[in-house]
């Protein structure tokens, strides 16, 4: 993707990890949600041609977004399309394909939350050099005669009892919707991709009041260095952390919190 795609792919990914750490959606629907959507892009050229028309305004945009998904998909997931809509594109098949490369990470982050996403990659790499080893497999998987849904059928049943959910789901959709990509290219990207998101480290911080723009890197900033990874932030405001922070990442807790240096200095008085 060019200049303007790229921008607001990076925008979508920062909120779509906003989505998933807001704890009111399943990371796994997301994405399937989103799936069904870039569906929609591939099969409507004069839809993805409106929706990544530079005349239209972002918010006519997300009008039109609405009134197309409005009762078929979740609310959450029909505000962050919108969203995505109102960005710039720089080719009309961009923001289809940035859809469904956000529907991936949506379940990579599935994957990542039930701690299966090495298992995921170690299988997306056992699987792709089964196909490299097997031509009638490889030529099977790839037959445009075939009808899609026999060949993710297919996909599905070489998987079942050898990888995991996740695995099964990306490896059936990048045979099923190549995307103008090789098996071997699509398997790749998938791989690509899944590392990617075990270095992209999502930290929950709770706070007593919004923070400022300037707060947020510096915190950001402090943690990649505390981590050795890029840190998206999820703030959520709550007024019983009283004072300070309140810093979740993954299994990892970093409290600095007013209420709970009182609560510690409580029990010591008492006990």
């Amino acid at each position: 993707m060019r200049g303007a795609s790229r921008e607001s792919l990076t925008a979508a990914r920062d909120r779509l990890d906003a989505l998933l750490g807001s704890g009111g959606v399943t990371a796994a629907a997301v994405g399937d949600e989103l799936f069904e959507v870039a569906d929609l892009l591939d099969a409507q050229p004069a839809l993805r041609a409106s929706l990544t028309d530079p005349s239209r305004t972002g918010e006519d945009k997300a009008a039109l977004v609405r009134v197309l998904l409005a009762g078929k998909l979740t609310e959450s997931v029909i505000e962050f399309v919108e969203g995505t809509a109102r960005g710039r594109w720089s080719a009309n098949r961009d923001l289809a394909d940035a859809t469904d490369t956000l529907a991936t990470e949506a379940v990579l982050t599935s994957a990542q939350q039930q701690g299966r996403l090495d298992s995921l990659e170690d299988e997306l790499f056992r699987f792709a050099r089964v196909v490299t080893a097997t031509p009638t497999l490889r030529a099977a998987l790839t037959d445009r005669a075939l009808p899609a849904e026999r060949k993710g059928g297919l996909v599905i049943e070489l998987l079942k009892g050898r990888a995991g959910p996740e695995t099964a789901r990306l490896a059936a959709r990048t045979v099923t919707h190549p995307r103008g990509r090789s098996l071997e290219a699509g398997l790749a990207l998938l791989a690509d991709l899944a590392a990617a998101r075990r270095r992209r480290l999502v930290a929950t911080v709770s706070a007593a009041v919004l923070l400022t723009e300037g707060q947020r890197e510096r915190l950001a900033a402090s943690l990649a260095r505390q981590f050795g990874h890029d840190v998206h932030l999820n703030v959520v405001v709550d007024p019983d952390v009283v004072g300070g922070l309140r810093v979740t990442l993954g299994d990892e807790v970093i409290d600095g919190t007013l209420s709970t240096r009182l609560d510690e200095a409580l029990r010591r008085i008492t006990g």
